[in-house]
C-alpha cells in the first residue's frame, strides 16, 4: 500500500489535539516511516486492550483481531478507507469456499467486524480524529442490520449432526472396548491411550459434556452427592470450562450423575488406568504418554477413528454424544427443566433443539396422553 505524506490538514480534529495524540502514540519527534501501517497497528492494538479490559478471553480477542487483519488484506486498502462493498465482497468469498462456512460462523465474523468499526469511530478516542486530519480520510461503519446475516431459523449447524441412536452408541462403545480386549491387551502398544479414551468418550456421554469441557476436566471435579450416596465420590461434576456466552469467562456448572455404570468407569480409569502413566501430582484427568493434559482436537480425531473404523456416518461427532445425552435423559422420563440445568443451557428451546426421541418414545407418549383423555371423568 502506497504511503501517504505527513502534511497537516484544515479538517476538524473532534477537539483532540492530534499532534499530542501523535507524541503519545508514537513518541515526541518520532514519525513513523509508514504512518498508515503504524496507525492501523496502533488502532487494533487499542481494540485489543479494550476487550482486556471488558475481561473477555483470550480465546474471543485473538480471533478476532485476526478477523480484522484478513479483511484488511482482503480489501487491499487500510480501514479507513473500507467501505460496505469491501465486507460484502468478503463474505462471499468465505460463503462459497472452500472450505464453505456456516452461516452462524459468517455471521459472527460480520458482528466482529462491526465491534471494530464501533470502537474506531468512538469519539471518546482519537482515531476519528487522527484519520481525517493527518490522513484526509473519514471513517465509516460499513456493518448495519441491512448488512448481517438475517437470524431466520434456532438451528443453524450442519444438518446432518444428529445424536447417535441407541444401538450406534452401543456399537461405538462396544468398539472402544474391544481395542483393548485379550490376555496381552495392555502389552500391545497404544493400549493404554486405548484405555483411556474408552473412559473418556463414556464419561462425555454419561454426563453429557462438550469436547473442550471433557478435555479440561480435573481429577478433583468430581464429588459426592449427598442426595445419592450409591455414586460414592462421582455424585457430581463440576465442569469449570463451560461455554462462554460474549466473550465472557467461561460458564461453570455441577452436573449430577445419572447412570450407576459410568460411576463404574470412571471409578475404574481413576484407581487402575491413570496410575498408569506414572503422574500422579498432575492435575488432569485425562493424560498423554508424554504426562500432559489430552487436547480437545485429539478427542475429535479418535472420535473420527473409531466413527470410520465400524461403519457410523462421518457426519456424527463427538458433540453427538451430548446430543445423545439429552435424547435419551429425555426419552427415559427425566423432566426437560432437570436436562437443561444438567447441559447448561439457558433456555429450554435449546435444549429441545438437542433432543431428537425416537419413533417408540413418541408413540408412548401419545398413548399416555390419549389415556388421561379417556380417563373416567375427563370427558
Amino acid at each position: 500500500m502506497p504511503a501517504r505524506s505527513w502534511s497537516p490538514a484544515p479538517i476538524d480534529a473532534g477537539g483532540f489535539d492530534v499532534d499530542s495524540e501523535l507524541v503519545r502514540l508514537f513518541g515526541a519527534g518520532v514519525r513513523p516511516l509508514h504512518l498508515e501501517q503504524a496507525l492501523f497497528d496502533a488502532i487494533l492494538a487499542g481494540w485489543v486492550r479494550q476487550q482486556r479490559a471488558r475481561l473477555l478471553s483470550e480465546h474471543t480477542i485473538g480471533p478476532r483481531e485476526r478477523l480484522v487483519r484478513r479483511l484488511l488484506e482482503h480489501a487491499g486498502v487500510w480501514r479507513w478507507e473500507w467501505r460496505a462493498e469491501h465486507l460484502e465482497e468478503w463474505i462471499e468469498d468465505l460463503a462459497i469456499g472452500p472450505p464453505r462456512l456456516h452461516v452462524s460462523t459468517l455471521r459472527a465474523y460480520q458482528i466482529a467486524i462491526r465491534l471494530f468499526c464501533e470502537y474506531l469511530l468512538d469519539r471518546r478516542y482519537p482515531w476519528v480524529a487522527i484519520c481525517t486530519s493527518r490522513l484526509g480520510a473519514v471513517p465509516q461503519q460499513i456493518v448495519d442490520e441491512r448488512h448481517l446475516i438475517v437470524h431466520v431459523a434456532e438451528f443453524e449447524a450442519d444438518p446432518g449432526r444428529r445424536p447417535l441412536s441407541r444401538d450406534e452408541l452401543q456399537a461405538f462403545f462396544d468398539h472402544c472396548d474391544a481395542q483393548v480386549s485379550g490376555r496381552h491387551a495392555l502389552k500391545r502398544k497404544g493400549s493404554l491411550a486405548a484405555l483411556r479414551d474408552a473412559a473418556l468418550f463414556k464419561t462425555t456421554y454419561a454426563w453429557g459434556l462438550r469436547r473442550q469441557e471433557a478435555a479440561k476436566l480435573d481429577v478433583v471435579d468430581f464429588a459426592r452427592n449427598p442426595q445419592a450416596p450409591t455414586f460414592s465420590t462421582y455424585g457430581s461434576l463440576s465442569v469449570r470450562y463451560g461455554k462462554a456466552i460474549g466473550g465472557g469467562a467461561p460458564r461453570r456448572r455441577n452436573v449430577l450423575t445419572v447412570f450407576d455404570w459410568a460411576v463404574e468407569v470412571i471409578d475404574q480409569y481413576l484407581h487402575e488406568i491413570r496410575p498408569l502413566y506414572g503422574c500422579s501430582e498432575h492435575p488432569a484427568l485425562w493424560l498423554t504418554e508424554r504426562g500432559g493434559r489430552v487436547k480437545s482436537p485429539y478427542v475429535s480425531e479418535r472420535f473420527a477413528t473409531y466413527r470410520d473404523q465400524i461403519g457410523l456416518f462421518r457426519e456424527l461427532t463427538p458433540h453427538g454424544l451430548r446430543h445423545t445425552y439429552v435424547t435419551h435423559l429425555i426419552e427415559d422420563g427425566f423432566d426437560p427443566l432437570f436436562v437443561q440445568m444438567q447441559v447448561g443451557h439457558r433456555h429450554a428451546s435449546t435444549t429441545a433443539i438437542y433432543t431428537a426421541v425416537n419413533g417408540d418414545y413418541k408413540q408412548r407418549a401419545l398413548a399416555d396422553a390419549l389415556a388421561a383423555q379417556l380417563a373416567p371423568g375427563q370427558l
